[in-house]
């Protein structure tokens, strides 16, 4: 959210196999409808509402995290008031672990992300700093929920919008903090509960939002190299943080009609950026709009295309998984995307889930964010005055399908073609 604003026959097999599930649906979407929600191709699995999850008057950010140990897959769940920590092993059925209250006060943003088996968490609370937490503490709580204090407290901020992390080389990078002109605030987190600043960068002003990674993407001159993919307002700003004593901005781009460039994904490719605007719906009195990239060359990224949906609802948090993607789009729910077109500029919509099915207004209710990284299926959806869903795409999960390399749904590795 923006700082100063309180059965699927054309899926790839590859994608399908990510989501096989053993968990039945607790309410399949037939006809539209599954628990009293619209939705296409997603079976809603349980719900648990805000006093279930810890309380405080909203939800916001979401993140997962599976024990290693057990394989025992945990929600982490964003509040104003803390962070719940909830096992979902049962989807149908999940249990409410354990609570970590805010390190100061109440805030509508917060957000976690997790590496080496550790949360890390931040408010936009004053003073807050941000918490480190082992969570493989979970697995040892027999009688839960259970109030837990972190392990350990980094101070090198106050407040913060939001934290990205690279877990391939162990750095955290505090956005929309109070240093470094709200731009990237970069931490080493090889010893969790010691994270120690190495760098900066803060020649474009604040970061909203952003993705950093071990780039394999096709542009040469930075194969190898940690790239930040930044959402900063009226840009997308591209930064090599290799050497994060001495980043250095790749390029910054606007777009037609920007108003807030919030947030956005990479392909697994590294070739194609997906982001959203979280004004453009309001400011314009457009239909809910993606913004596809090509960022082949990091130094000249260009929009080929948009998704333009038939909904009226504002765009915020998305994610890619394999082929498909996952947004949050406040009051349209969660939108299922085919990004089988992509190299063409085109996106299209396969499945939803509506968590907030009475409109489609540009307001800023309904879902938050979603987690769409789990083994098992199961994706996790906040409503933030409701509580949290868990949900799974419908359908016969395979692992092998098309053979035909000139069809959207082709299986490199498939072994028959089954129709599908």
């Amino acid at each position: 959210m923006l700082k100063s604003l309180p059965s699927i026959p054309f899926l790839f097999a590859s994608a399908l196999t990510a989501f096989a599930s053993t968990a039945a649906a607790q309410s399949p979407c037939v006809d539209g409808m599954a628990a009293g929600y619209p939705c296409q191709h997603v079976d809603f699995l349980s719900f648990m509402p805000l006093d279930e999850v810890g309380g405080g008057n909203n939800l916001n950010d979401i993140w997962g995290w599976t024990d290693p140990n057990d394989g025992t897959e945990y929600v982490l769940l964003g509040r104003d008031n803390g962070t719940a920590f909830i096992d979902i092993s049962d989807p149908v059925n999940p249990v409410l672990v354990a609570d970590l209250p805010t390190q100061s006060t109440a805030s509508l943003w917060r957000d976690v992300k997790v590496y080496d088996n550790h949360a890390f968490i931040v408010s936009e609370a004053s003073g807050h700093g941000m918490q480190v937490v082992d969570l493989t503490q979970l697995g040892n709580i027999t009688n839960p929920p259970v109030t837990i204090q972190p392990d350990a407290v980094y101070e090198g901020w106050g407040n913060a919008h939001n934290i990205v992390i690279n877990e391939s080389t162990g750095r955290a990078y505090g956005v929309g903090t109070n240093t470094f002109a709200g731009g990237l605030h970069i931490l080493d987190i090889t010893e969790p509960l010691n994270p120690a600043l190495i760098g900066d960068f803060a020649d474009d002003g604040s970061t909203h939002d952003a993705q950093v990674v071990s780039y394999i993407g096709p542009d040469a001159n930075y194969a190898g190299k940690e790239v930040a993919f930044c959402c900063n307002g009226n840009t997308v700003t591209i930064v090599d943080v290799t050497d994060p004593t001495d980043a250095t901005l790749i390029s910054a781009t606007g777009y037609p009609g920007v108003s807030y460039s919030h947030q956005g994904w990479l392909t697994e490719d590294h070739r194609y950026f997906i982001s959203n605007d979280e004004l453009d719906e309001m400011n314009l009195g457009i239909n809910t709009t993606s913004f596809i990239w090509d960022v082949s060359d990091l130094s000249a990224p260009q929009v080929i295309g948009t998704f333009v949906s038939t909904s009226t609802a504002i765009d915020h948090n998305l994610y890619i998984r394999d082929t498909l993607v996952y947004q949050s789009n406040y009051r349209a729910g969660l939108r299922i995307l085919n990004a089988a077109d992509i190299e063409n500029g085109n996106l299209t919509e396969i499945g939803y889930f509506d968590v907030e099915p009475t409109d489609d207004a540009p307001q800023f209710s309904g879902t938050w964010s979603n987690y769409p990284y789990f083994d098992s299926g199961v994706i996790a959806v906040t409503n933030i005055n409701e509580g949290l869903f868990l949900v799974q795409v419908s359908g016969q999960m395979l692992a092998y399908g098309c053979t035909d390399p000139s069809a959207c749904n082709y299986d490199p590795e498939a072994e028959e073609d089954n129709g599908s």
